[in-house]
């Protein structure tokens, strides 16, 4: 038991430093590549700072855990909404721009949407990754072309979230390119690390795997948008906090659950097509209505995000 919790602790801690490394090492050599803080911004941070969830899914998966696997993309688009945004919100209410959330919105609701489907349809393979992955990528394309079309204070996001996380002054392309390399090495022995103790946990635990998988996996793999909407909103970057969450919402279920059935087919476990994916679609739905409402997250409204979240997990602890 002691050594499980040791593995689980030492994956989340190398899948964070990881992640880090990965997204500050990517964003460095962009720049010196001349891609534009826009672009990076869309693809380089939101695809980094999912790191975490994609080497776990793909381990779980590799490993025969489809509990963990796809219970950590789920879990952690709940852990997301509920406490990660509802914290950020309790902290410095949040603001949206309504002209962008318009498109950001019909992504989250769309890929929320497609992974119920995908989950309630039971075997995730080949096909319906690379269905989820195009998603992601007619995603990017369309947001690219709208904000680069004409400045919009999303584009001016975007930028934001690369110059939240900046390489070292003066570091050059070798450097730049071990960070990269670091990163995904500990993102992948981290996630190695965490499915085997967490497989081991939850059979000591006397709980499934996909409650594991819910709950410590998705909030260990949901730290790096913790640790961005944390500095984000101490910044006073509010547009930066919402749309880090909502773009690793998307992320985690086009990208992320794409690229694990690209690699390998997984069976959608029972309780969480029962009970767990509803819970993800309805938070997504809630938090739509919510911004769509008033355009922001009062401390109120973000209070009551993180008693749901609570609730939840109790209720989880209990199942």
């Amino acid at each position: 038991m002691t050594e499980s919790i040791l593995l689980v602790a030492g994956g989340l801690v190398l899948l964070a430093v990881g992640g880090e490394l990965l997204v500050r090492g990517a964003v460095g050599m962009a720049a010196r590549l001349g891609i534009s803080p826009l672009l990076a911004g869309l693809t380089i941070v939101g695809f980094g700072t999912s790191t975490p969830e994609l080497a776990t899914s793909v381990q779980a998966a590799l490993a025969g855990s489809p509990g963990i696997a796809i219970g950590n993309v789920v879990g952690s688009n709940i852990a997301n909404i509920l406490f990660i945004l509802g914290l950020s919100a309790v902290i410095l209410p949040l603001s949206v721009n309504p002209a962008s959330f318009a498109r950001d919105s019909i992504a989250l609701g769309g890929s929320a949407a497609l992974c119920t489907a995908a989950i309630l349809y039971g075997t995730m393979g080949p096909l319906i990754g690379v269905g989820l992955i195009a998603g992601l990528v007619v995603y990017v394309w369309w947001a690219y072309k709208a904000e680069s079309a004409v400045p919009c204070p999303e584009g001016a996001r975007h930028e934001a979230e690369a110059a939240d996380r900046p390489a070292p002054p003066n570091t050059g392309p070798l450097v730049l390119g071990g960070m990269i390399v670091a990163g995904l090495a500990a993102a992948i022995f981290g996630a190695s690390w965490l499915v085997e103790g967490a497989v081991v946990l939850a059979s000591a635990a006397g709980v499934s795997e996909s409650v594991i998988g819910l709950t410590v996996v998705a909030v260990g793999t949901s730290l790096p948008e913790l640790i961005a909407c944390i500095v984000a909103v101490l910044r006073k970057h509010k547009d930066v906090a919402l749309g880090n969450i909502v773009g690793s919402n998307i992320y985690n279920i086009l990208g992320i659950l794409g690229l694990t059935a690209v690699i390998q087919p997984i069976e959608a476990p029972a309780e969480i097509a029962a009970f767990d994916i509803w819970v993800m679609l309805g938070v997504t739905a809630l938090l739509i209505v919510q911004l769509r409402s008033g355009w922001k997250l009062s401390r109120i409204e973000g209070a009551v995000l993180v008693a749901l979240y609570a609730a939840y997990t109790a209720f989880l602890a209990l199942r």
